[in-house]
């Protein structure tokens, strides 16, 4: 039954392994796709793109506006007019006529029927404000101070994209590493049930070894198992950052080079000016400076420019008095200006500016605050990774100890010498010390990245 169990998991190890060559992702690559793809990195660009509106001539209040307006009525009536009292008269000499018995002739009704009328009118109507103390001027430069704070805010979603794009890279990498770390240890705990089984046949060892080999095969194929699901979770968890298909399988690039240490103290010490975080704080102080010069310009006068056009048409249905249709062609131009000045608006204005300076002031001690944060954070980025690195070094040579006590240790064990479980506590320590070496790799590597985006030139260095 115990071989038979162990059949079946070598079985569905295959099964797992035997699948398409996948394609290579580089690191390149992912950094592009995740710039196209990425939706966090796409809201990010729509935001620059508003502002990019905002800060536009169109939306700077430099421009005139032109009104139009048009209109037309129409209207019927059918109407009786009566003219009691009234006589007619004689068109030539004016007297009033007289009938047959010598009364006088009334004036008959006047009926007026599908009477019509009709009502047209057209306008244009120009605005420009030449002079309002000034807000609008510096309204149009907090706009673009604006659209500069909303691109540095679109560079920081990148860099914290390409910092979780990279840690989940890294992850791939070394679970990749490690899976065929333990695919080496699977074969030779595998060759030692070979080995173990022909010892068994001619009389020098017991049933025992063969079981310890088998034990081992199974731990080995268990966690190559688990490493394997593991690997296949953080592929996914990268397609879902770069916004694809999550069943889309392919290779990471496991090559890993360091920057060197003179470039990262350079790096480091233009830190203050590059750092996203910190040049942030200076567009929103400048943003805050122009608040105040805007708030200002409500203690000065407006000037505002005016020009009209316009055109009416009226058609009057006939009456009793006037029996033709009457029209009324109109046109009319205006030009105008008008100057205002809120010499007192109960305070409002004076309060509006104390509050955008206190602002102000705020703004300068917040820069202080996240220039003293960024230097703590940088310093201790920048020693955490020193400290990563060593231990990466430490671990390189460590898996060169371990690889030289496994040879001898196998060769012992090919003699006799020791052992099952000796020879297995070297393959254990030689398999620790990879792993522990990939994971030490690739810390060192995700360190020097974060040090690197509290530096600013997270976005200007190769993979």
């Amino acid at each position: 039954m115990k071989r038979l169990r162990l059949c079946s998991l070598l079985f569905l190890i295959a099964v797992m392994g035997v699948v398409a060559q996948d394609t290579m992702l580089s690191k390149e690559e992912a950094v592009v796709k995740a710039l196209e793809n990425n939706f966090g990195i796409q809201v990010a660009k729509n935001d620059i793109e508003i502002a990019e509106n905002n800060k536009s001539i169109l939306n700077s209040g430099y421009l005139p506006t032109l009104v139009g307006n048009a209109g037309a009525n129409y209207q019927r009536d059918d109407s009786t007019f009566e003219f009691p009292g009234q006589f007619l008269r004689d068109p030539n000499s004016g007297e009033t006529l007289l009938d047959d018995a010598g009364n006088p002739v009334p004036r008959p009704d006047t009926d007026l029927y599908k009477a019509e009328a009709q009502r047209y009118n057209a306008g244009l109507t120009a605005n420009y404000t030449l002079f309002d103390g000034l807000g609008r001027f510096y309204n149009f430069k907090r706009l673009k101070e604006q659209y500069q704070l909303t691109s540095l805010q679109a560079r920081e979603t990148i860099e914290n994209t390409m910092i979780q794009m990279f840690s989940v890279y890294f992850e791939i990498a070394r679970l990749t590493e490690n899976k065929n770390v333990q695919k080496e240890a699977l074969k030779i705990s595998k060759q030692r049930i070979t080995r173990s089984e022909y010892a068994f046949e001619y009389g020098q060892n017991t049933k025992l070894d063969i079981l310890n080999a088998q034990v081992d095969v199974t731990n080995d194929s268990i966690n190559l198992l688990n490493t394997r699901q593991q690997l296949a979770n953080a592929k996914r968890d990268l397609n879902v950052v770069l916004s694809q298909d999550l069943n889309e399988t392919y290779e990471v690039d496991t090559l890993v080079t360091f920057i060197p240490k003179l470039k990262l103290d350079e790096y480091v010490a233009q830190a203050t000016l590059n750092n996203v975080a910190i040049l942030q704080t200076e567009r929103n102080l400048a943003i805050n400076a122009y608040d105040i010069k805007v708030n200002s310009a409500g203690y000065l006068p407006n000037l505002d420019l005016t020009g009209s056009y316009g055109w009416n048409l009226n058609q009057n249905a006939p009456s009793a008095f006037f029996p033709g249709v009457n029209v009324n062609n109109d046109r009319s131009f205006g030009l105008g200006a008008r100057l205002t000045w809120n010499l007192f608006d109960g305070g409002g204005t004076t309060v509006r500016v104390k509050n955008a300076k206190i602002a102000y002031e705020n703004q300068e001690i917040l820069q202080e605050q996240i220039e003293l944060q960024v230097n703590r954070d940088i310093q201790n980025a920048l020693a955490i990774y020193e400290n990563r690195l060593n231990i990466y070094q430490i671990q390189e040579q460590n898996v060169l100890t371990n690889q030289n006590n496994f040879e001898r240790s196998k060769e012992q064990f090919q003699l006799g010498r020791i052992t099952s479980i000796e020879f297995r506590q070297a393959q254990i320590n030689l398999l620790n010390a990879q792993t522990n070496k990939n994971l030490a790799k690739y810390d060192a590597k995700l360190s020097e990245l974060q040090l690197l985006q509290l530096t600013g030139q997270l976005l200007n260095v190769e993979f």
